[in-house]
């Protein structure tokens, strides 16, 4: 049985955030070179649940680096270790990869 990929908008984002799995999670980090190991599933299970509480990804890189930093301190916390695990912009490579909207504030 094949599975088809949801559906992603121009900058590969899900158009239904509800329809993410981790095999798409698996996927969209294949395509920028990452391979997710138990840290990344950490911040990606993070920012699910984050997105079930209050139905918005995290607005912005600081932002998200805050929440990560109340729910599991100081060392996880920290624009570098999230930047080790998702580069570029980490909370936009990090909710494209757990399948969620596009962080509002986010270049």
């Amino acid at each position: 049985m094949t599975r088809t990929t949801p559906e992603r908008n121009n900058e590969g984002f899900l158009e239904d955030a509800w329809a993410w799995d981790p095999d798409v999670a698996i996927e969209i980090a294949a395509e920028d070179g990452l391979e997710l190991d138990e840290n990344h599933w950490e911040i990606i299970n993070f920012l699910r649940d984050f997105y079930k509480e209050h139905e918005i990804s995290p607005p912005s890189n600081r932002l998200f680096v805050k929440a990560v930093k109340d729910a599991m301190g100081e060392e996880k916390g920290n624009s570098i270790y999230l930047m080790q695990l998702f580069p570029g912009t980490p909370a936009k490579t990090a909710c494209r990869i757990a399948g969620l909207p596009r962080p509002t504030n986010c270049l």
